[in-house]
């Protein structure tokens, strides 16, 4: 206690540096799958694939048979989507951060398989996996 007492300082940034290590690990995130698994999952078929980033980003580049709707517009064209409920749902965007936003709408829609490709697109072109224009 002595020890505590006499080096506040020291043992303050020791507590506060391991919060700051832990918070990302404590975020609420929905399901992720890494490129293999979202390929696996391609593969069996019996997948859409949704790519949440702007118009302007998906034409730069995007897994083959994506349907774009921006997160912007999502709430509001969820019904393009009705006919996905049965089916694994696979949410891409740049880096992954707009896809956890997308799974808790498309979960509040009903849909219950969603997953979002853990790193986004990035991720998927840091493994050299092919994209369409």
């Amino acid at each position: 206690m002595k020890f505590i007492i006499d080096h506040i300082f020291i043992v303050s940034i020791v507590v506060l540096s391991g919060g700051a290590l832990l918070w990302p690990a404590l975020q609420p995130r929905g399901k992720r799958a890494s490129s293999l698994q979202v390929t696996q999952l391609i593969n069996r078929g019996k997948t859409v694939l949704v790519d949440v980033r702007t118009a302007e980003e998906f034409a730069n580049g995007h897994l083959r048979d994506a349907k774009n709707i921006p997160l912007a517009d999502l709430s509001s064209r969820i019904a393009e989507l009705d006919k996905a409920k049965s089916k694994t749902v696979i949410v891409v965007c740049q880096t992954g951060a707009r896809a956890d936003k997308a799974i808790k709408i498309l979960e509040g829609a009903g849909f219950t398989d969603v997953f979002s490709l853990d790193g986004g697109q990035t991720a998927w072109q840091a493994a050299g996996l092919p994209i369409a224009k």
